[in-house]
């Protein structure tokens, strides 16, 4: 009798202990915080490269405690709306271009000027810096919590009616350009007619002729297919074009400095890994488009094209003042 009551004391013990065992798995498992990462380029992109090295790096130092569901193709919506969605905490991690991010951050506006940076070096020795710590620092003040700067390229022009070699080709032509005022303007003085849409109509708009053509780097050119409805490229670089990972406040302000940390280590390996992936595409995209039957223009006069868009600084100047300008211009210099 003894020993049946010792057996069933220690098997109820064990099974009190595996059931115990069992909780505090299942709490653990439980614990786990989804977070959402959306972006508006294809799960093959170098956005989709970014957010994959986010996602293994905040899981990895966070040991499984997030868990990052990439939201790839516009997803969630727009690069505006995305944006809006943090600022309402509907959703938690957006890698999006600056195109307008201008609408809520105005002090972002002075990047997106055309023919501010001369090469890809200065371009992230500029945004590396303290100067882009302070843009970061910036967005605080509009319910957005800067991460990283990333990166999408030079923006190239794309259109399916001619090519494009001088400011008098693009003469009426309808380019989709990003919501965007500095981007609109610079066209404008181009003579073409900037039509502003968000990236996920574009195709559509491109493939009804809604719009002539488009302008947007080669690893964006390369990720959507353009080469199915554009028939010409031209290699104007006229604007560099950062990405940025925003955070939503109300998911980061709650967390613990260290937690937020990981989040941070997580954006700038983001950024690492799309540079990187930017800078094949750069070496191997305008290949693989002429191979895809695109005409490509690349030996450019740019500076008709600089004279042009010329007015586009007066008027940012005018609305924002050139202190951020004059400091962005002098830290590249000195690159």
């Amino acid at each position: 009798m003894k020993t049946h009551a010792v057996r069933s004391s220690l098997s109820a013990a064990i099974g009190g202990f595996s059931t115990l065992a069992l909780a505090i798995m299942a709490a653990n498992v439980q614990a786990a915080q989804e977070v959402s990462l959306g972006h508006t380029l294809s799960s093959t992109s170098h956005y989709a490269v970014g957010a994959q090295a986010f996602k293994e790096t905040l899981e990895e130092l966070s040991d499984g405690a997030f868990v990052v569901n990439e939201h790839p193709s516009g997803a969630l919506g727009g690069e505006r709306e995305m944006i809006e969605g943090l600022q309402i905490g509907t959703v938690d991690i957006v890698i999006t271009s600056t195109g307008p991010l201008g609408n809520f951050v105005p002090e972002t506006y002075v990047l997106d000027l055309p023919f501010l940076f001369a090469t890809y070096d200065q371009a992230r020795c500029v945004l590396d810096s303290e100067l882009g710590e302070e843009l970061l620092g910036k967005m605080s003040d509009h319910d957005l919590v800067g991460l990283a700067w990333s990166e999408n390229g030079f923006r190239h022009l794309t259109n399916d009616e001619r090519a494009v070699t001088r400011p008098a080709d693009a003469e009426g032509l309808r380019v989709r350009t990003m919501e965007n005022e500095v981007h609109q303007e610079a066209f404008r003085q181009l003579g073409a007619r900037p039509t502003p849409m968000a990236f996920p109509e574009l195709f559509t708009a491109l493939q009804q002729g809604t719009v002539d053509g488009q302008e947007n780097p080669i690893t964006v050119i390369v990720a959507t297919n353009f080469w199915e409805v554009q028939e010409h490229l031209s290699l104007t670089g006229h604007v560099y074009s950062p990405a940025v990972v925003l955070g939503s406040p109300i998911l980061l302000d709650g967390l613990s400095d260290e937690a937020r940390e990981w989040f941070r280590e997580a954006a700038r390996a983001s950024a690492e890994a799309t540079r990187a992936e930017v800078s094949r595409l750069e070496e191997e995209g305008v290949a693989l488009l002429e191979e895809h039957g695109m005409t490509v223009q690349t030996h450019i006069d740019i500076g008709p094209f600089q004279e042009a868009v010329e007015p586009a600084y007066q008027i940012f100047t005018e609305q924002y003042g050139s202190e951020m300008l004059e400091r962005v211009q002098e830290k590249a210099s000195s690159c």
